[in-house]
């Protein structure tokens, strides 16, 4: 089992930063891949970001592309996003999930889920 907590959401006004962190315990979290996932009100829950267990790959959303990014500390069994540039159209709960496998965009690859973080971007 492995338990994943979220934290750093809040709200921020367009064009600002935010950095989401999610805190994991319980079985050996460097060998999992890691990702994020968002839920806009009345929308389906999207990926938005990936990293292998290594930190050497990653894959992003497109909507996300070149704002966000994904990174991990090991030895702290925590993984982060970083949020830039961020628009109202982010505005969402955030989740960190895990999987044993690759990287997926998949939601159905990951096994075990945070409760979320709420991220609110004012225009």
């Amino acid at each position: 089992q492995v338990q994943l907590v979220e934290s750093g959401g809040g709200l921020v006004q367009a064009g600002g930063s935010l950095r989401l962190s999610c805190a994991a315990s319980g079985r050996t979290f460097s060998r999992y891949t890691m990702a994020w996932f968002r839920r806009a009100p009345g929308k389906e829950r999207e990926f938005v970001a990936s990293g292998a267990w290594s930190g050497d790959f990653t894959y992003y959303a497109d909507s996300v592309k070149g704002r966000f990014t994904i990174s991990r500390d090991n030895a702290k069994n925590t993984v982060y996003l970083q949020m830039n540039s961020l628009k109202p159209e982010d505005t969402a709960v955030y989740c960190c999930a895990a999987a044993g496998g690759r990287i997926a965009t998949a939601q159905t690859e990951y096994a075990y889920w945070g409760q979320g973080t709420q991220v609110t971007v004012s225009s």
